[in-house]
């Protein structure tokens, strides 16, 4: 069976959708739903609790943390992982995930598909071991082996990706990563803060894992960028706002004949 791993905080009604989703569509191929929870203060455990869904508080988030906390609490071989605002979409989604774990006792996680990126890899078949970023696991609609992740647990001391970096780790150990047919939705609107919450972790993680490095001069650059694509972009919004309001103009003076 199948251990599914909600990781959540305050989107109560995101995780309404997912868990409605998951017991209306897929039950029969689940063994256990485990909401893995960062101090919510919203519904999201009645929620949970709603839908017959184990409600977990974890105090201390950090993405690799979270993630071995979550296996922890699985007791099911495979266990698959989302965040609150996604879904499974395709009927077969978790089919298709056992049926590939059975297929092949090497296999160590699986990547799902929820985007352009995601189905042009899977169709030109380039594999994590070339491409371990866009290719490898994403932490939200992926699947991974509980016996391998006991081997290998998540490290908890690198700011983001720490799926990315576990796919490096058990790919240079020896197993595979491969990508399954099983399609989600990964649907999400970040506020301007949680937009620089991400950019301060990625840009830690793209140093660790990547070795992206930032100089004084690109940061420079890339601020000045932004300074012109903002003004750019105001002065494009305001020519068509006044485009827009000219033809309105025109529209209510010269008005065709109603049908």
């Amino acid at each position: 069976m199948i251990s599914v791993v909600i990781r959540n905080k305050n989107q109560d009604k995101a995780l309404a959708f997912l868990l409605k989703n998951l017991t209306e569509r897929y039950l029969d191929d689940i063994g256990e739903i485990l909401v893995i929870d960062n101090l919510s203060t919203d519904s999201s455990e009645a929620v949970s609790k709603e839908h017959n869904a184990r409600f977990v508080t974890i105090k201390e988030f950090s993405y690799g943390g979270s993630a071995n906390f979550a296996a922890e609490q699985t007791k099911f071989p495979i266990v698959v992982m989302f965040s609150a605002h996604s879904y499974p979409v395709s009927h077969d989604f978790f089919k298709l995930i056992k049926q590939k774990f059975d297929e092949n006792s090497n296999l160590a996680g699986l990547r799902c598909l929820h985007n352009i990126n995601d189905y042009q890899n899977y169709i030109n078949k380039i594999t994590a071991k070339f491409d371990p970023n866009k290719s490898g696991l994403i932490f939200s609609g992926s699947a991974f082996s509980r016996t391998i992740w006991e081997k290998y647990p998540f490290r908890e001391d690198v700011a983001t990706f720490e799926d990315k970096e576990w796919t490096k780790r058990v790919l240079e150990a020896g197993y595979e990563i491969d990508f399954v047919a099983s399609i989600f939705c990964y649907q999400i609107s970040r506020t301007k803060k949680q937009v620089y919450f991400r950019f301060k972790n990625d840009l830690i993680g793209n140093y660790q894992l990547w070795h992206n490095d930032v100089s004084f001069n690109s940061a420079s650059k890339g601020l000045v960028m932004s300074i012109f694509r903002l003004f750019k972009a105001f002065f494009v919004d305001f020519w068509y706002i006044i485009k827009r309001y000219g033809h309105s103009i025109k529209f209510i003076l010269n008005k065709p004949d109603k049908f």
